[in-house]
């Protein structure tokens, strides 16, 4: 039996040995065949040579430094300045002579105009990605010091244990702000005190139940907040989670992604289209005038885009927003959602308002440019800055491009940073496509009649 034993573990020695030199063997093929291809694309021109997209490249740590910088800036609904400001300054220093740059009195909202002197006459196209972010507000402050909050547009649920920042308009100085870091969002204390169907799961958290620890404690706990730390109703709170980069592959998450990355989509195009050493660029900004906005109030009923699509009367409004993933989506299979991915892509709506010319143009220069595109059905809404126009009763062609996230409106959004550029590239694309349009293939609408019967024998 030892002997038996014996020769069994020398068998097995010698198989593991042979594995290991045949893994070798492997990895040391595969890089001389590596070593070999590289070789050959180096000194043979017809060598085929696999081009990479700036889609599928990961983000620089510049482009993820200024993605991470925008989606910082707080701007709750109707405080936006900090945003809109920053794309300004960040906008400047690229910004050709001609170029001008419009604000508003009754909103926050940013313009980057690239014709301001055009004629009436110019083809003008509104790209709109929205600054302000959804966010709680202190409803009251209880005697003990807790303070109770408006949850907004977030699911209870999910703000439990997030830390948040508290935006304070200080009353010595009318105007002026101070920010409160630390606190937490909570609303059952401990499991202890949960009533039995919410520690089962059977019943969520009411959004009455949400408040703000400061862990104020001692004497005066009411003084302490209204007095000392100065809060008051109407204060607008944020999540405190700035995006970093996540475990998949050119993945992230954080708070804020909607729409912050709106925002920087619409940042980019305008750097790439001010740049006239492209030819794309040089050509849309011949034939038309691009009006490059952050809009304010979105969340709240698409009131700061209304505002400008009325200022200006673009004949072409795009906005470019968040959309659902919803292949990942939890609990929604039966409903029968579009087969939405993130990673796949921007998104492009279909119904509503949206434009069926404008839609050509993304599905055209998506097949042309090799840009990954999904189709979304959005029935009668859209939901984001495209129902601008209509709204307004403004004549102008809409488009919305989403681009897919996970985890909407909560602190831990997860995007692909793929999407973002592929969007920017898609948005370039198609207004290249637009401004090579003659005057007679502007606009035009599908005429049903003319749709060719299929026939099923013919396989056609």
């Amino acid at each position: 039996n030892m002997l038996g034993t014996l020769r069994h573990l020398m068998v097995a020695a010698n198989f593991k040995t042979q594995t290991v030199l045949s893994s070798r063997s492997a990895l040391s093929a595969a890089k001389s065949t590596s070593i070999v291809r590289s070789f050959c694309s180096e000194t043979d021109p017809e060598a085929e040579s696999v081009e990479v997209k700036p889609w599928e490249e990961p983000l620089s740590d510049e482009k993820f430094g200024l993605l991470r910088d925008i989606l910082a800036c707080p701007s709750p609904v109707n405080l936006e300045s900090a945003l809109t400001n920053f794309i300004q300054e960040k906008t400047e220093p690229f910004l050709p002579e001609t170029w001008k740059i419009h604000k508003f009195r009754g909103n926050a909202g940013l313009v980057v105009d690239s014709s301001p002197d055009a004629s009436k006459d110019k083809l003008t196209c509104m790209i709109v990605g929205h600054a302000d972010k959804i966010r709680l507000q202190v409803k009251s402050i209880a005697k003990d010091g807790k303070v109770y909050v408006e949850s907004d547009s977030h699911l209870p649920q999910t703000l439990l244990g997030n830390q948040v920042m508290i935006f304070s308009e200080r009353s010595d100085s009318p105007g002026d702000y101070a920010v409160i870091k630390g606190g937490t969002v909570e609303a059952l204390g401990a499991i202890h005190f949960a009533p039995a169907n919410v520690r089962s799961g059977s019943s969520g958290i009411k959004p009455e139940d949400l408040y703000i620890e400061l862990g104020i404690h001692g004497e005066r706990k009411q003084e302490q907040v209204t007095e000392d730390l100065g809060l008051r109703p109407g204060d607008s709170i944020l999540m405190d989670r700035p995006i970093a980069r996540s475990v998949g592959k050119n993945s992230y998450q954080g708070a804020y992604l909607d729409n912050g990355l709106g925002c920087f989509v619409t940042h980019e195009l305008s750097r790439m289209i001010a740049d006239e050493s492209n030819h794309k660029s040089k050509k849309i900004t011949e034939n038309l005038r691009l009006l490059f906005a952050t809009a304010t109030h979105e969340e709240i009923g698409i009131f700061g885009s209304r505002v400008l699509a009325q200022q200006f009367k673009p004949d072409i409004l795009i906005a470019i927003d968040v959309n659902h993933d919803y292949v990942a989506a939890p609990n929604v299979g039966a409903k029968r959602f579009p087969e939405i991915e993130m990673g796949k892509g921007p998104t492009f709506s279909i119904g509503s308002v949206a434009s069926n010319y404008l839609n050509k143009k993304f599905q055209i220069t998506a097949k042309k440019e090799g840009i990954p595109l999904q189709p979304d059905v959005v029935g009668r809404q859209t939901g984001t800055d495209a129902m601008a126009g209509v709204f307004s009763s403004i004549d102008c062609a809409s488009a919305s491009v989403g681009i897919p996230i996970r985890n909407m409106h909560t602190i831990s959004e997860t995007g692909v940073t793929d999407d973002l550029i592929a969007a920017v590239h898609l948005l370039h694309g198609s207004l290249f496509e637009i401004a090579c349009d003659d005057a007679d293939d502007l606009f035009q609408h599908p005429d049903l009649r003319s749709a060719e019967l299929l026939d099923p024998a013919s396989n056609k």
